[in-house]
């Protein structure tokens, strides 16, 4: 039997004194990512056996309130398309979708 490829996706998380995080690193080396600084990161786990969702949401104290708005808008969107490839169902997706332009319309990310 042939070893599967196994692929190691590493997140470090520098606190500060009161243990808020002061700065994010991410590495995927499959990916070609090596220590990249990140200012946020969301992160959902599906715990199959207890059927939830775990997360980690972390951002740095110095994240800019509207860079976070475009990174909440960005990843709703990505969630979009990841549900339609996921579920293949195109209906809820597009009000998915509909929301993501709302949402973005309200918090003016978009020319109007």
């Amino acid at each position: 039997m042939s070893k599967n490829h196994v692929s190691d996706i590493n997140i470090r998380v520098e606190l500060d004194d009161n243990k808020v995080p002061d700065k994010i690193f991410w590495t995927a080396e499959d990916g070609g990512v090596n220590g990249a600084a990140a200012k946020a990161m969301l992160l959902s786990i599906w715990d199959h056996k207890a059927k939830e969702t775990l997360r980690i949401d972390l951002w740095t104290k110095d994240m800019p309130v509207d860079e976070m708005k475009k990174f909440f808008h960005q990843t709703l969107v990505a969630m979009s398309d990841t549900f339609e490839r996921a579920t293949e169902d195109e209906k809820m997706a597009a009000t998915m979708k509909d929301f993501c332009d709302y949402f973005a319309e309200k918090l003016e990310l978009i020319e109007k």
